[in-house]
């Protein structure tokens, strides 16, 4: 469970950190820090709620759950902008997905 909690952090920091410079590409520069820092935070947050979350049996299931999650923990941060970084919101769903199904693989491998 650890080894699992750890690899779902990282790799929530990881796509946090292309959420950051999609951020700020499709901004244009215009967001500030504590915006980025939020959606990255956001992301970290995520891959700590789906890693606390006892294995999948099947890969389908760890689909809907990353896609369940993420849309929750999203959601937070699509309130806080308004609803308007529907880009964002979007891509934590498949974030979400992405982060259970790569630990569904590496726990497979070890």
């Amino acid at each position: 469970m650890k080894k699992r909690l750890i690899f779902a952090v990282i790799i929530g920091a990881v796509l946090g950190v292309f959420c950051i410079i999609g951020a700020a590409v499709r901004f244009d520069g215009q967001k500030d820090w504590i915006y980025l820092f939020s959606l990255w935070y956001n992301r970290i947050l995520m891959g700590l709620l789906i890693g606390v979350c006892p294995r999948p049996g099947k890969l389908s299931t760890a689909l809907i759950r990353g896609a369940i999650l993420g849309l929750l923990v999203s959601f937070a941060f699509f309130a806080t902008t308004g609803f308007t970084d529907i880009v964002s919101f979007v891509a934590g769903i498949v974030y979400g997905i992405i982060i259970d199904s790569v630990l569904m693989r590496i726990e497979k491998q070890s």
